[in-house]
């Protein structure tokens, strides 16, 4: 950015270009003040002359031929060439110019011109115990990005300096430039291990309508900034050979500009295909210093260094397809607003206007007025009579000569008179026509003016729409491009599918063939089935039927004996065959010893019922025998009875009566059927059995028996088929009165007995 000696750099080409541009229109210093918010003031002369004394009041060296005096290191580098500038410059502008210099080093951002005292980091020694001087200093304190009014990105706390010319400029940025970090890598010998921006501000401000004074208005203020950013190269740690606090800056430079590779590639993108990405400015201080240049309020210039070196190959190719990239990124940059409505040229017309105003008094010795001027107008146009004709006096009774001399005289004062009152007319007159023209051409002027600012907003919305139409069509034959290749591969891929689909479509025809064929064999096969499966069924059904009528048929044997027990009235026993049979039979001992003599005698255990908590009527027949065992039906707060009674019937609201029979194996089982009890509308109690308890005693000694089925009794009447099942038998209610010996199946409604008074 420096150059070398003898053939300056960018940097010093472009002071150069600035201040030969705006060399004689400088303001003086301090007319222009910065302040903290990126913003700049106007002082007034009084104010600026203050601060001048103050400035001269300090000690400051001079060189004895007043010019400034150049440092050795790099007066080389600067080559002051006076043709080079800008000839656009706005005569009636004030200009001045501030510089400042900061580094971005581990994403801090510090400044190089802070006159802060700085300790130096003591010295390294070499292998021959020589201190090594090192030129690393502690860091200051980092600065903080912030955004102004205008959305533009400034840092705050700054050093800027008020330059005037290009040697003072290079000075400041040289003394900048021993405070930058610098290292030794296997590489480089001084490595820069920080990106640098050199930021040059130029204030400016038009003048008054005087041409004199400058105009104090914030508004009219225009503030532009030139930033040079002087980028860290990408580093490799497998060429560097880098470690500790090398690894850690290579690592803070290399994702810096990964960071603005990823900005450009997101602006092409949303500028090549009209997204609208979020462009990640805020990832880097480096990125998000510079954010609004790439919205739109700058333009922004790359120049990209590469080595020519062979095994730098990679990296080269690298830089200049990033470099390739950003030239498809386009910055828009706004139009430049007019500074003020004040007639152009009015600095150099006072200038003029002064200077002949001093050449007039230098000729004249004094002020001119008016009268003067009117005088010498009116010579002018006594100039253009006919001279007067000679006349000498020669006798002094010449009487004819001076009346003659009086009357030219009179003539020509007459015709003076009467050409100064045409001329003061024409004066008039001209003045008036003057004054019209004037008022008619700063009309057709504001007219002209206001039509071409249309036409220029037309124009510029125009090449806006024509740039879009451009982007927009080379999206387009991009896509065309792509549409037309994916075509391609499409009709080849129709054309391979209509081959494999008539492949498909043969061999499905010589499944449907072969499909068909199996489907007669199967029909045959599943016919012939169907007529064997049918006589099995037939037959199972047979069967089933015939099983289920036994079943239902001992089922019906079953209740009538119940209800044969229910009705009988007789106090007959039941005998007990079975257990004769086994008193008969020898009891078989073990081998094992006898039981204990004085054991204690097993205390008998009564099962309790599930409604224990109502009040029941427990019907035990007295045919019925008592069981040895030890879990007996217990009912608390029963009515036991041998038959059932209507008295016995109204106190409880549970019916349970005991039913016993000999099992097929010979033991007894004991049934206890239970209802519940309720009043009829005649008065008396109906019962209606709701469920049936088994009880049922095994001989562990004995073995079973086969008993034949008894040959069932011809049922009676018609009332038998009602216990073919339980819900039938559940739904039947029994009615009884005292001394009814009526069974289920009967219903009596007795009149219960009124009580004499």
């Amino acid at each position: 950015m420096t150059g070398s000696p003898g053939d300056g750099g960018l940097l010093p080409r472009c002071l150069d270009m600035i201040f030969n541009s705006i060399g004689p229109f400088q303001a003086k210093r301090f007319v222009f003040k910065l302040d903290d918010k990126n913003g700049v003031d106007v002082q007034c002369e009084v104010d600026a002359l203050l601060e001048r004394q103050k400035r001269d009041a300090m000690p400051v060296p001079k060189t004895p031929s007043g010019k400034r005096q150049i440092d050795p290191e790099f007066a080389d580098m600067i080559n002051v060439q006076d043709h080079c500038k800008v000839d656009e410059v706005d005569e009636d502008n004030v200009y001045s110019v501030f510089v400042s210099y900061i580094e971005i080093y581990n994403n801090y951002i510090y400044d190089l011109l802070e006159e802060a005292p700085f300790e130096q980091i003591k010295p390294k020694w070499n292998s021959c115990n020589t201190p090594v001087r090192n030129g690393d200093f502690i860091p200051p304190q980092s600065k903080i990005l912030r955004e102004d009014q205008n959305h533009n990105m400034y840092v705050t706390g700054c050093t800027e300096v008020e330059v005037k010319s290009t040697e003072e400029a290079f000075e400041v940025f040289w003394r900048g430039q021993k405070k930058r970090r610098i290292a030794n890598t296997q590489l480089n010998r001084e490595s820069s291990r920080s990106h640098s921006v050199f930021i040059i501000k130029l204030a400016q401000a038009p003048l008054d309508a005087d041409g004199d004074n400058v105009l104090q208005e914030k508004e009219q203020i225009t503030l532009s900034q030139l930033s040079l950013v002087d980028l860290a190269g990408s580093e490799r740690t497998n060429r560097t050979k880098a470690e500790g606090n090398r690894l850690r800056e290579a690592g803070n430079i290399n994702q810096s500009l990964m960071t603005l590779r990823t900005c450009i590639e997101v602006l092409r993108e949303n500028q090549m295909y009209g997204t609208n990405k979020m462009v990640p400015y805020r990832d880097s201080k480096l990125t998000h210093l510079f954010k609004n240049y790439f919205d739109g309020e700058g333009k922004v210039r790359m120049i990209v260094c590469v080595n020519p070196k062979a095994e730098d190959y990679e990296e080269s190719l690298q830089v200049m397809r990033f470099a390739e990239m950003t030239q498809e990124v386009e910055v828009a940059r706004p139009v430049d607003r007019p500074l003020c409505g004040l007639t152009p040229g009015r600095r150099f017309r006072n200038q003029a206007f002064k200077e002949e105003l001093a050449r007039k008094l230098e000729m004249r010795g004094g002020p001119i007025n008016g009268e003067t001027e009117e005088q010498s107008a009116s010579e002018i146009f006594l100039q253009n009579f006919p001279p007067l004709p000679s006349c000498e006096l020669l006798d002094p009774n010449d009487d004819q000569t001076l009346p003659k001399l009086i009357e030219v005289l009179e003539k020509r004062h007459k015709l003076r008179q009467m050409l100064s009152e045409e001329f003061a007319k024409n004066v008039l007159a001209f003045k008036t026509t003057l004054q019209e023209f004037d008022s008619s051409v700063i009309s057709k002027e504001n007219y002209i003016q206001g039509k071409l600012s249309e036409k220029e907003k037309t124009i510029a919305g125009q090449k806006m729409e024509l740039e879009r139409l451009e982007k927009k069509i080379k999206t387009l034959e991009y896509k065309i491009e792509i549409l037309e290749k994916t075509a391609t591969i499409y009709e080849e891929d129709k054309r391979n599918l209509q081959q494999e689909l008539e492949s498909k479509s043969q061999k499905l025809q010589r499944q449907a063939s072969d499909k068909r064929r199996l489907e007669a064999r199967l029909q045959g096969m599943v016919a012939e089935t169907t007529m064997k499966w049918e006589k099995e069924c037939e037959r199972r059904v047979a069967a089933k039927q015939l099983e289920m009528q036994n079943k239902l048929w001992v089922k019906d044997e079953k209740l009538k004996q119940l209800k044969a027990i229910v009705t009988e009235p007789k106090n007959e026993k039941p005998e007990r065959p079975s257990r004769e049979r086994d008193r008969e039979k020898p009891i078989q001992r073990s081998v094992s010893p006898s039981p204990v003599p004085n054991a204690p005698p097993v205390r008998l255990r009564h099962r309790r019922s599930r409604s224990a908590g109502e009040r029941w009527v427990d019907h035990k027949p007295p045919s019925n025998l008592p069981t040895d065992t030890v879990m007996q039906p217990h009912v608390p707060h029963a009515i036991t009875v041998a038959a059932a009674s209507e008295k016995a019937l109204a106190k409880c609201d549970k019916y349970m009566l005991t039913h016993q029979e000999l099992a097929s194996d010979g033991e007894i089982e004991t049934k206890l059927i239970k209802g519940d009890v309720f009043k009829t509308r005649g008065g008396g109690q109906a019962v209606q059995f709701t469920e049936i308890e088994t009880l049922k005693q095994e001989s562990p000694t004995g073995r079973k028996r086969r008993s034949s089925p008894s040959n069932p009794d011809p049922p009676e009447d018609a009332a038998d088929s009602e216990w073919t099942d339980v819900e039938t038998r559940c739904s039947v209610a029994v009615e009884m009165r005292a001394g009814s010996a009526l069974g289920p199946g009967y219903q009596h409604h007795a009149q219960p007995k009124r009580r004499k008074p």
